[in-house]
């Protein structure tokens, strides 16, 4: 009840968390995977509390999605529904948000996603497996904790500064394989784990994720506390955003998640 009085005035699309292995969905790193498929995992989420703009939680992609389709997922096939989402937000642009983005928002449950560039040309996936069994879904929803933190700057660009480096693009697409597997298996530490490892990854390949001129507040120590105090943290995008926050104990001032599942 509370949700749909949410949704009332946020609308009911989805909304859509990344965890491990963020960033293999764009093609400019995926050509350079040695180690094809790699893989990240999305999860879509129930609409109970409006998340930050700019917070790496695809808010704009679930704006496009709430004019596109009136504020509710249509009754069509979800491989379609993507299609049409991404070309809708990417058409024209340079810098093109990658089909994370609106496969998170379209497609129920916990999403792994293994991208291929050899496939798509690395646009879309070349597999998505997913687990839509409420033993997961609730498990996930306990041990997931999600700090605010603040949206990344206006103006704000992490890819001035690359370097991509085919070794720490397979780690990176390894981490979503980790991080799935860990959720299959219920474990924590070894959620944290990839999560951990995903953002070392990240400050690696891309390191103005974490440090930039626009950037004011000190985004690696506090990933660093909450990384030295729980099994694994990391940032829901570029920038800040949310921090989140892997851990059975509760976490001071976190917000939950409902895992939507169908």
């Amino acid at each position: 009840m509370k949700t749909a009085l949410v949704a009332r005035v946020i609308g009911g699309i989805p909304n859509r968390l990344q965890l491990a292995g963020g960033w293999i969905d764009q093609p400019f790193v995926s050509k350079l995977n040695p180690q094809p498929p790699g893989s990240m995992v999305v999860v879509s989420l129930e609409p109970t509390f409006r998340v930050m703009d700019r917070a790496g939680c695809a808010s704009g992609t679930r704006s496009i999605a709430t004019k596109l389709w009136k504020g509710r997922l249509p009754e069509r096939p979800r491989e379609e529904l993507v299609r049409e989402l991404y070309h809708a937000e990417n058409d024209g642009q340079a810098e093109p948000s990658g089909s994370q983005d609106m496969i998170g928002l379209v497609y129920p449950g916990i999403n792994r996603l293994d991208y291929d560039y050899a496939v798509q040309g690395g646009v879309f996936p070349s597999h998505i497996e997913t687990l839509v069994e409420a033993g997961p879904a609730r498990w996930l929803e306990k041990v997931l904790h999600l700090l605010p933190v603040e949206p990344r700057p206006e103006g704000y660009n992490p890819l001035g500064e690359k370097h991509l480096e085919p070794e720490w693009i397979a780690r990176l697409g390894q981490t979503g394989k980790e991080c799935f597997e860990a959720i299959e298996r219920r474990n924590v530490e070894a959620l944290g784990a990839s999560l951990n490892q995903t953002m070392a990854c990240w400050e690696k390949l891309l390191p103005q994720v974490l440090k930039h001129p626009l950037i004011k507040l000190d985004l690696k120590a506090l990933l660093q506390v909450y990384q030295e105090e729980y099994p694994g943290a990391m940032y829901s995008g570029c920038g800040g955003g949310y921090l989140i926050v892997a851990s059975e104990e509760e976490v001071p001032g976190a917000l939950r998640v409902t895992v939507r599942i169908e």
